[in-house]
């Protein structure tokens, strides 16, 4: 028995071990040599969510190893990329996390090397807090997005969701039969594009945009930002809408 329960407690250990999720190499402080970079973890047994994600990096130079930790450390599918955002020669870290929720929405994170320290030069907790918008039906079958933090407004076309849709929030003259306001959902991508080819990636943010409930998706608000030498500054943002039959 005692051997049965040592056994248990041995495979309950290993389901719990922190382990090696994904690795990269690059040269992340830019002294020109490759340095490790991982995110470890925790996994749930019968599950793919991870708990406890952290960033490791294993300096090339000195064989030393950094941990660096990450408010919202729990997720699925945890992501790494190194590239160039900052301009500054060495490669930068993007972590993405995907948080499971309804929304698609995710948990990102981009680190620099900046004066000679780590920094956080991108997280999602401040994207969603300044990124707000207000989301409204209107009559002739249209939908209006207010982008409050640029002061941009965008006008979507709704016609190409159907007639039995329109119907059903419609009357007959294209009238809203009642008042109606959407969302947008926090962040629900971030990728690196190189626009510029100039070997420096720029970020593109994407953000659903909800209309009665999260599944009735009206399209994305997509957002590029520059490092500007002090911060991701935005240069410009669209939305996307979704194309309907001929």
């Amino acid at each position: 028995m005692q051997l049965s329960l040592q056994s248990a407690l041995s495979r309950e250990m290993n389901l719990y071990r922190t382990v090696t999720v994904t690795s990269k190499q690059g040269d992340i402080d830019g002294d020109g040599i490759k340095d490790n970079v991982f995110l470890t973890a925790n996994k749930t047994p019968d599950s793919p969510f991870w708990r406890n994600v952290t960033l490791v990096i294993q300096k090339g130079r000195t064989d030393q190893y950094e941990h660096v930790p990450m408010k919202n450390n729990g997720g699925y599918n945890p992501t790494l990329f190194l590239g160039d955002f900052t301009g500054n020669k060495g490669d930068d870290i993007l972590v993405v996390i995907d948080t499971g929720g309804s929304g698609g929405s995710i948990y990102a994170y981009v680190f620099s090397y900046l004066n000679g320290q780590l920094m956080t030069i991108f997280n999602s907790d401040a994207f969603n807090e300044t990124y707000k918008y207000a989301v409204n039906y209107e009559d002739q079958y249209k939908a209006k997005v207010n982008s409050y933090y640029l002061k941009e407004r965008y006008i979507l076309d709704l016609t190409y969701k159907g007639e039995e849709y329109l119907s059903e929030i419609y009357n007959k003259v294209g009238v809203l039969k009642a008042p109606i306001d959407g969302w947008v959902n926090p962040l629900s991508g971030l990728y690196p594009v190189d626009y510029n080819r100039d070997g420096i990636y720029e970020l593109e943010a994407y953000q659903k945009i909800a209309g009665r409930y999260n599944a009735d998706s009206l399209g994305f608000v997509q957002t590029v930002f520059k490092w500007n030498g002090l911060e991701f500054a935005p240069d410009r943002q669209n939305v996307a809408i979704f194309g309907g039959e001929i």
